[in-house]
């Protein structure tokens, strides 16, 4: 199949997003008489990349042949490129019935509309229509998406502890968008960041992937890319939803990448904050992490050394190679509709000042990194963090978060 174009097709959008973010006052009302979902963090995160065009060209979450094509060939049932699950997970296929006027539960069944809840406000954010309704086959979905069935993943962990017993699919109707409190100004849809990119004439887009503070090593990694791919602007993207369990607040990494932003050439560079729930999936992410790209408008994406990787299993072996997922999304660059641009980890030479690819490193040169542990009990313990390393203004924003 060709590649899709971003956001499907512009009615749906239209279905989807309510016009001008106002609330949808007709679906509210009808929400508010049926019987409802709260949803938790993962299902509101996966909602708004949905309902904003983020996740193009769902329409909903998974139905069954959905689910089972991606889990076993990762493409949807009509064979386009899909790589992870996005399911709306229900438990023993039960809901309750909304509006507090019973805790009786039902059994969903097709054709039910059912109202999808944000727990804090109690707000009704969306309407789903259900096609089916399924059991999640969670043993197959830990070998074949993640790699294997070990509990060590973040994303298996989830899926055993978590994860309801079956799944709900259907599409939606958005009545509300997702409300966010903090960053309102860089919290950027698809259809913005990609007027945005228009307005300025950008054509050549390359996006940076976090979920980390940033540092010199990463503004160096991203202007090399730029290079690389004829001065391209560069499309600082960092993942604010659910990321890895221990990770940094993400108010402290956004307020890093506020300051990390000033240390790039003007007119360089742009910041937008992804909504994405992380599942660590590596090889299978790193592919995700390119359509959804794709969608907001880069023409590349950057992918590091272990893209997405989690760590180490309960052995203590790394869950991938550290170039697998380069490997991996490199089979389907021809229907991306976006271009892998590969790095290995960039290293401080001392003796001469500057960073440098480890692969381009030669034999007993000397080099200096610190460890994402050593940077922690350095902040807690007031040691120097040297220049070389980050900016002032970012170890300002780290060691005032860790005090």
């Amino acid at each position: 199949m060709g590649v899709p174009t971003p956001y499907g097709k512009e009615q749906r959008l239209k279905d989807l997003v309510a016009r001008d973010a106002l609330i949808s006052n007709e679906l509210d009302q009808e929400a508010s008489k049926l019987p409802y979902i709260v949803l938790n963090d993962r299902q509101i995160c996966d909602l708004e990349m949905i309902s904003i065009g983020g996740f193009s060209p769902l329409e909903g979450f998974m139905n069954e042949k959905d689910y089972t094509s991606v889990v076993e060939n990762t493409r949807l049932d009509d064979g386009t490129l899909w790589s992870i699950p996005i399911y709306l997970d229900v438990d023993h296929a039960l809901y309750r019935e909304n509006a507090g006027q019973s805790n009786e539960t039902h059994t969903i069944r097709s054709g039910d509309r059912i109202a999808l809840v944000e727990p804090e406000t109690n707000l009704n954010l969306a309407i789903i229509t259900v096609s089916d309704v399924y059991p999640l086959d969670k043993v197959t979905e830990a070998t074949k998406v993640y790699g294997k069935n070990d509990l060590a993943h973040p994303a298996v962990s989830y899926l055993f502890n978590k994860t309801k017993s079956h799944a709900a699919g259907g599409s939606l109707q958005v009545i509300r968008p997702v409300t966010h409190k903090d960053f309102a100004e860089i919290r950027k849809t698809p259809a913005q960041t990609r007027a945005d990119f228009e307005n300025s004439q950008w054509d050549k887009i390359v996006a940076f992937q976090t979920r980390n503070p940033m540092h010199r090593a990463h503004l160096e990694l991203t202007l090399r890319a730029s290079d690389r791919v004829d001065g391209a602007r560069i499309f600082v993207h960092p993942v604010v939803g659910m990321t890895k369990p221990g990770d940094i607040d993400y108010v402290t990494r956004v307020n890093v990448y506020r300051m990390i932003m000033t240390h790039y050439p003007e007119g360089s560079s742009y910041l937008s904050l992804l909504p994405l729930a992380m599942r660590m999936g590596g090889p299978k992410e790193a592919v995700l992490h390119g359509i959804v790209r794709r969608n907001y408008g880069a023409s590349h994406l950057i992918v590091g050394r272990d893209h997405a990787g989690p760590g180490k299993d309960s052995e203590g072996n790394d869950f991938y190679g550290p170039y697998e997922a380069q490997e991996y999304i490199a089979k389907f660059e021809s229907e991306l509709g976006i271009k892998p641009v590969f790095f290995s980890m960039v290293t401080y030479l001392p003796k001469e000042d500057r960073y440098e690819e480890i692969e381009k490193v030669k034999e007993g040169q000397e080099t200096l990194s610190i460890s994402g542990t050593e940077l922690r009990n350095r902040l807690k313990t007031g040691e120097e963090i040297p220049s070389w390393f980050s900016f002032d203004n970012v170890v300002k924003v780290l060691r005032e978060a860790y005090a």
